[in-house]
């Protein structure tokens, strides 16, 4: 787990803030919850999404060594990122049937380790313009794989779709320089999120 995300955790403790985080709410007051039963739970958080971290790594072990997918910490949570060529064809959104198999590893995690969190599904593309493909722009394209990930896990894994949200940002969160083929390769890609779950304080 990064040392900056964990330190926005016992910044959240420590202070008496209100922060916003997908559409719930953290309060820490006094009186209203003890600090003790807050961090616990925080704690017990934090716990599932190394829980599951390290349940992915063993699972998808080949799919890293082979630099297909990346497991991290972040800021925002646990993320799961696949090289787009490992989910799509190029200038494509359905996914390839190759990549069932390294979904459904993901899958297994989000459905039991933390089958209470959300899910935000991320599209990105490198700066190249679309020339070819039929999209608009990088942005329909990074949009359309974010959503077929998300439809994948929905309609064939069961997930709810209530866990889940899809974005396009077409090329604008980039991840390496575009000015060579291996930081292009990085920038296409797709995240899945597995996004910590805000507590609400008792009222």
């Amino acid at each position: 787990m990064s040392e900056r995300f964990s330190k926005l955790f016992t910044l959240a403790i420590l202070l008496t803030v209100s922060v916003s985080l997908s559409g719930c709410t953290w309060i820490f007051q006094k009186g209203r919850r003890s600090d003790i039963e807050t961090i616990s739970a925080l704690k017990s958080k934090l716990s599932d999404l190394e829980r599951a971290k390290a349940e992915l790594e063993d699972k998808l072990r080949k799919e890293i060594e082979d630099k297909e997918v990346n497991v991290s910490m972040s800021d925002k949570g646990l993320v799961i990122t696949f090289v787009s060529e490992v989910l799509f064809n190029s200038g494509k959104a359905e996914l390839r049937e190759e990549s069932f198999n390294k979904l459904d590893k993901v899958a297994s995690v989000l459905t039991t380790t933390v089958s209470d969190l959300n899910i935000g599904i991320e599209g990105h593309t490198d700066n190249v313009p679309i020339k070819h493909s039929g999209w608009q722009s990088n942005w329909e394209l990074s949009s359309a794989r974010a959503l077929s990930v998300l439809h994948y896990l929905e309609d064939s894994k069961g997930i709810d779709p209530k866990r889940l949200s899809a974005t396009g940002y077409g090329e604008f969160q980039p991840v390496a320089a575009n000015d060579a083929p291996e930081g292009r390769q990085k920038n296409r890609r797709v995240d899945v999120v597995i996004l910590p779950k805000a507590l609400k304080a008792d009222r």
